[in-house]
């Protein structure tokens, strides 16, 4: 496999990981509430930013992991911090918003 797909696929992984992180940090703080139906905006916002937050020190952690691993291995390195970062915000906003619903219902 090309090195660059491999990391399209990584940050792909990344991503749930991520969310599942993400989701496992509010369950550890007690930030998901069980939704009432009344309420028009049951998230907190602090929900949101941590999750936020924790998706890009995760998303930086792995590129300075992705580039002593691939950096003599592609021919522009500039090419190691956006390769995959569509498919890591996608993947990470879904898995998120999915287990947050489900947990919170």
């Amino acid at each position: 496999m090309k090195p660059l797909k491999a990391i399209y696929w990584l940050r792909l992984v990344l991503g749930i990981v991520a969310a599942l992180i993400c989701i496992g940090f509010a369950l550890a703080t007690g930030a998901i509430p069980n939704i009432d139906p009344t309420e028009t905006f049951p998230m907190d916002i602090s929900v949101f930013m941590n999750g936020v937050s924790i998706a890009i020190i995760l998303y930086l952690l792995s590129y300075y992991v992705i580039k002593w691993r691939f950096v003599n291995k592609v021919e522009k390195p500039s090419k190691l911090m956006t390769t995959g970062i569509g498919i890591y915000l996608l993947s990470w906003i879904v898995f998120w918003v999915l287990l947050y619903t489900l947990l919170a219902a």
